[in-house]
């Protein structure tokens, strides 16, 4: 018998500190190579996006790869793409943690525009309430201390 899945992902992390270290000019190489981690472990990359101290990745992932072990990747890979490339010169890493939260399907196209939309959605919100939004939104128990 086959394996099917459908799982749609939200991946949300923060740059160490919450610094806003991504500028936008870099963005995109950052998000393409992002993207190519994901091809390469078949997973399928909806959208990617974010903000100067934050990113949005909106993804199916492959069922042999665990959540944490993929954001584990991406966060090392892309810490040696940046410094390799000095793609983002202020960068000193990734925050600890992540949030990834589940959709239904149905919810995909409303859930890319969010993502696609996050520099016009940060004029108005910080990251730390829109984070504390998603937790509670999925039910997620959390300690405000954590969230920095």
């Amino acid at each position: 018998m086959s394996t099917f899945t459908q799982i749609l992902y939200q991946i949300v992390f923060s740059t160490k500190n919450r610094e806003k270290t991504l500028n936008e000019e870099g963005q995109k190489r950052l998000f393409t190579y992002i993207w190519q981690l994901l091809q390469n472990k078949k997973c399928h990359l909806y959208r990617i996006g974010g903000v100067e101290d934050h990113l949005h990745i909106v993804t199916h992932i492959h069922t042999n790869i665990a959540p944490a072990l993929l954001i584990k990747d991406i966060k090392l890979a892309t810490c040696d793409f940046i410094k390799q490339e000095k793609l983002f010169t202020q960068f000193t890493g990734w925050l600890e943690g992540y949030g990834a939260f589940t959709y239904h399907i149905s919810a995909k196209d409303n859930l890319i525009n969010y993502v696609k939309n996050q520099k016009k959605h940060h004029k108005n919100t910080v990251f730390k309430d829109e984070y504390i939004l998603l937790l509670e939104e999925h039910r997620i128990k959390f300690e405000e201390k954590y969230l920095l």
